[in-house]
């Protein structure tokens, strides 16, 4: 049965607490949070909110953790939108989102201050900018009792601030309606009941730290573990103690996690829903788990624009590299370069529509225009079913896929990392997909570099396994042999550590060849 979207997530969330007061809604690093402590923690922020600021919008800037669903919902409840801020963003980045923004008010503890002066970022925050520190608040005194809001669909609920891996952070404005209709709709599409447990490592200022990790547990009634830094030893152990059905990463995590000695398939056994997602899962990685320790990892797909999540791999329905099935009341297109949609099985970029797409950019109504089409009418797999579609207004991802006769959403590239090699086009995917099965190499990105004759060539860095030699002769050797020879890279390069944003997704504009 669907699940009937009407508004913000908020009512249900504290119709639970109301409800169940002393189930158990977090357990993080340093305590645990029934689900009354969160309701009663977020009436106590809303109150200093309230006394603080008349700011509409407040930042937000904490470790995972339960403060955080503490935070949102102080804001949801005294009427403001929250902006969850990356602390991991280099200095001027930080100050660019701060300032384009508009908060004058950020809740936060002391810890996370310090965290941003040993990264000699505290600066970024101006003196203009009031602190609203949890660790100083005196939660054992009662708060004042308030009616909550009912925010419409449309009211703005977040601005998610995107990490930027072209270009400034975007703003990106997600209402109360999107948050609401992607949570519901991934509940529904994975079956997931307030029984299931979750494990939380991503960080709650990204997409699926929000609402895959955050607002789908509170909606459930569920419990979520959440620790703030990712350690594999302590993820092993919190997984063998807690025994979570659903755990996301991303796939370099997973990679990490193979590492701690003595993992055994009884450790993982919990994991019903071990999601990767952010970028391709590498099959080496896939294997390993699947082999050693009789798991199958499922992947998904979304972005912060999408809310985040629009594909989702399940047990019961999920094919190798395949995102999944979209969930219920995603519409997916695959268009060409003039925007004509494409039959089942034919490659191009793949636009979405539904209740999860965002408002639009923060400021910036002429891109978020850029990044909308309106399609025509088409039959569309959605799902199990050929359903007919209806003249719409959908989003560009950027993103490059096919999607099969049965609805099964497959990734094939990034159109604006596409390389154009005398007339071709190539993917970097492709070429990172050969380079990661050579033995030596433990992660690989490829991007291009202008060239006289052929536009555009190949080059490569490479992370090295563990005590492996770099041999560069080798590896192109490698590459020639499984590759067609104007897609072998030029160059390749060894580098200790790809760059990476928070989620770990590699930062390619930060690469460049000596």
């Amino acid at each position: 049965m669907r699940f009937i979207t009407l508004s913000s997530l908020l009512w249900p969330i504290l119709r639970h607490a109301v409800w169940s007061p002393r189930a158990i809604a977090v357990v993080d690093d340093h305590r645990t949070y029934s689900y009354g402590s969160l309701l009663g923690g977020a009436m106590h922020v809303a109150q200093h909110i309230d006394a603080t600021t008349d700011a509409a919008h407040v930042g937000v800037m904490l470790p995972t953790s339960g403060a955080f669903p503490i935070a949102l919902l102080g804001c949801w409840l005294s009427r403001r939108v929250a902006v969850p801020l990356n602390y991991l963003l280099a200095k001027d980045e930080l100050e660019y989102v701060i300032g384009d923004s508009d908060i004058d008010a950020l809740i936060t503890v002391g810890p996370m201050l310090d965290f941003l002066g040993h990264q000699d970022n505290a600066a970024a925050i101006p003196p203009s900018v009031r602190l609203l520190r949890l660790d100083q608040m005196d939660f054992n005194v009662p708060p004042d009792l308030r009616w909550p809001p009912w925010p419409d669909a449309e009211d703005l609920a977040v601005i998610l601030y995107t990490s930027g891996t072209s270009g400034r952070p975007k703003g990106v404005m997600l209402t109360h309606g999107n948050l609401r209709a992607d949570a519901e709709a991934a509940i529904e599409h994975a079956g997931i009941t307030s029984a299931d447990g979750f494990l939380g490592v991503l960080p709650q200022f990204h997409s699926f730290g929000l609402t895959a990790l955050t607002l789908i547990p509170l909606r459930c009634g569920a419990k979520a573990i959440y620790t703030a830094r990712f350690v594999p030893r302590k993820i092993v152990q919190l997984i063998k103690k807690h025994r979570p059905d659903i755990f996301m990463a991303v796939p370099s995590m997973y990679g990490a996690l193979l590492s701690v000695k003595g993992l055994n398939p009884e450790d993982v056994s919990s994991l019903r829903l071990p999601i990767s997602g952010g970028e391709p899962l590498p099959d080496a990685v896939y294997d390993a788990y699947r082999d050693r320790l009789d798991l199958k990892i499922l992947e998904g797909y979304g972005l912060t624009e999408t809310s985040p999540a629009t594909h989702w791999s399940t047990p019961a329905k999920n094919k190798r590299h395949s995102v999944g099935l979209a969930l219920p009341g995603i519409r997916v297109t695959i268009v060409d370069e003039t925007d004509r949609p494409l039959a089942p099985g034919e490659e191009g970029e793949i636009c979405l529509s539904g209740p999860m797409i965002m408002a639009g950019y923060y400021k910036k109504p002429e891109l978020t225009e850029q990044v909308m089409v309106e399609l025509e009418r088409v039959t569309l797999p959605v799902g199990d079913a050929l359903q007919a579609g209806k003249h719409h207004r959908a989003f560009r991802t950027g993103d490059i896929g096919r999607v099969d006769e049965q609805g099964y959403l497959y990734i094939t590239g990034r159109k604006k990392e596409m390389l154009i090699i005398g007339g071709e086009n190539v993917f970097p995917r492709e070429i990172e997909e050969v380079l990661n099965r050579h033995r030596a190499v433990h992660d690989s990105a490829v991007i291009g570099k202008s060239d006289g004759m052929r536009g555009e060539i190949p080059v490569a860095f490479v992370e090295l396994e563990e005590e492996a030699m770099f041999d560069e002769a080798e590896i192109r050797r490698y590459c020639r042999e499984n590759l067609a020879q104007f897609k072998v890279p030029r160059q390749i390069q060894r580098i200790d550590q790809l760059p990476r944003n928070a989620t770990g997704k590699i930062l390619r504009r930060q690469l460049s060849m000596d």
